[in-house]
């Protein structure tokens, strides 16, 4: 919790208190937007919860989205000792909403100062200071009429213990904000106001008519059953946002998608009303399901490259079978194999919606391959360690054919005729992979170069250095041979 540092020295709060307040902070943009107001959230000093509050702390501080903020500073994390304001101290000791107090100048402005107790589990926590300027207040449009009673219904909830409504954080990730539309319910679920956001959000979806005067749960079944006749639903619309439950739902038909929150507004154990908040997201859900798309098609893609490259092994294989030169029918035996670590970095793929590769999986089965192709497979271990987690694609393939060459070449040429353990072991940075692969066969003859070796080994140099930027050495000094990798991630 962010502000959570700053609770220190409020011993009277425990940490059911400091989650409540951490889920009120995540929906007060909500009444900052509605109050058209500086919302300052205060905790009180004190050494116990019995104790005389010393004075207060701010923890949280909000701005409105749809009016001018007075506070041209960050006042988070400042202090004022009992008395100094009277409004805070009586909010808090009296459980009383305070609304009629003096103006104050902050600046250029002329503030008035409102504050809310916030009450859980039968006891006062916080305070919640509400500053608005007062220009701004003089002649108020409808909307704002409404936006305000709203916001004195929601204060009433939280003076009382009944806000943030149950469960709402779960809900409020990517909500809905007043500015995108809101909606308000009477008691019955019939619309009373409309914004003209919200007038507009219901327009793209076909309704032509003015809101008010309508039931929201009747408007939404009639827009439905208008483009897809009737569709089965757990709840219909007439339920799900009657405004008597806290809801979150997405409304779509031909014309667009409508993401609605419905907020239910209390007074005491009554129920008086609720707010619905809707956000057109059509666009949004178009880019989704376009990027969604995307990502089947690519995984397609991967798909399809691993099946062609199964019909290259298969053709080439059946070619190894018509060879009568052995040295002909290992080459292409050998182009099986390359072909074949390449296809299994696009099965990963093909799997997957992300463009990394789960590589630990490519080289076990790269392992298991090598062992089965070996001449003395049951007389030999392959050994792994480390792992390799998850890599970008566009390193996964050079990677596993540069590792297939180095496995096989210490089948082949380290321990063909003596030695039975091939190691691989692999460290990996947030910046580095280094992988050695070693093994205790014959070793490597005096004259070994890198530069005069077998095919697999040029391989293995040009891809390390060109495909991967990254070094190659090895090690004839031990017994046995050891060949090292080094390839950076971040390219």
């Amino acid at each position: 919790m962010p502000f959570r540092h700053l609770v220190a020295g409020a011993n009277s709060l425990t940490s059911q208190d400091v989650a409540r307040l951490g889920e009120l902070v995540a929906e007060w943009q909500l009444l900052a937007d509605i109050s058209f107001a500086d919302l300052v959230l205060w905790i009180p000093l004190r050494t116990d919860e019995k104790s005389w509050p010393e004075g207060h702390r701010v923890i949280a501080q909000i701005r409105p989205m749809t009016a001018a903020t007075v506070f041209s500073h960050d006042v988070i994390g400042e202090e004022i000792s009992w008395g100094s304001r009277s409004n805070i101290d009586h909010s808090l000791s009296t459980g009383e909403i305070v609304r009629e107090t003096e103006p104050q100048q902050i600046g250029d402005l002329n503030v008035k100062e409102e504050t809310i107790p916030v009450l859980f589990n039968n006891k006062v926590i916080a305070v919640i200071s509400r500053h608005r300027n007062l220009e701004t207040m003089r002649t108020p449009s409808r909307l704002e009429l409404n936006y305000r009673e709203i916001a004195n219904h929601i204060y009433r909830m939280i003076a009382e213990g009944n806000f943030p409504v149950k469960d709402s954080v779960y809900l409020a990730e990517a909500a809905p904000r007043v500015g995108d539309g809101l909606v308000r319910l009477s008691v019955d679920g019939e619309i009373t106001f409309a914004s003209p956001n919200a007038r507009s959000a219901f327009s793209r979806i076909g309704w032509e008519r003015d809101l008010e005067g309508h039931k929201l749960g009747e408007v939404l079944d009639s827009l439905a059953l208008k483009s897809y006749g009737l569709q089965p639903r757990e709840e219909n619309w007439r339920v799900s946002m009657s405004g008597k439950n806290l809801r979150r739902a997405e409304f779509e038909n031909s014309g667009g998608v409508v993401d609605l929150l419905a907020i239910p507004l209390t007074e005491g154990d009554n129920r008086i009303g609720a707010v619905v908040l809707v956000h057109n997201v059509t666009e949004l859900r178009r880019k989704d399901r376009a990027l969604i798309s995307k990502d089947a098609t690519i995984r397609e893609i991967h798909h399809r490259v691993k099946n062609n490259l199964q019909t290259v092994s298969a053709l080439l294989r059946l070619q190894a079978r018509r060879t009568d030169e052995p040295s002909a029918a290992a080459a292409i035996e050998e182009a099986v194999r390359r072909v074949a670590s390449i296809a299994l970095v696009h099965e990963t793929l093909s799997n997957s919606a992300q463009d990394t590769v789960q590589f630990d999986e490519v080289i076990n089965k790269i392992i298991q391959s090598a062992i089965e192709l070996s001449t003395r497979p049951n007389e030999i271990t392959i050994s792994k360690h480390g792992e390799f987690g998850s890599i970008p694609a566009l390193i996964a393939t050079p990677l596993a054919l540069v590792l297939t060459e180095l496995v096989h070449n210490a089948l082949e040429h380290g321990v063909s005729v003596q030695g039975s353990k091939v190691d691989l072991a692999v460290t990996k940075t947030e910046e580095m992979i280094n992988v050695e692969v070693s093994d205790d066969g014959v070793g490597l003859p005096a004259e070994f170069s890198l530069e005069k070796t077998n095919l697999g080994l040029q391989i293995v140099k040009t891809l390390t250095q060109n495909e991967l930027a990254g070094k190659i050495d090895f090690d004839k000094s031990k017994a046995g041979t050891v060949f090292r990798i080094t390839i950076p991630l971040k390219q």
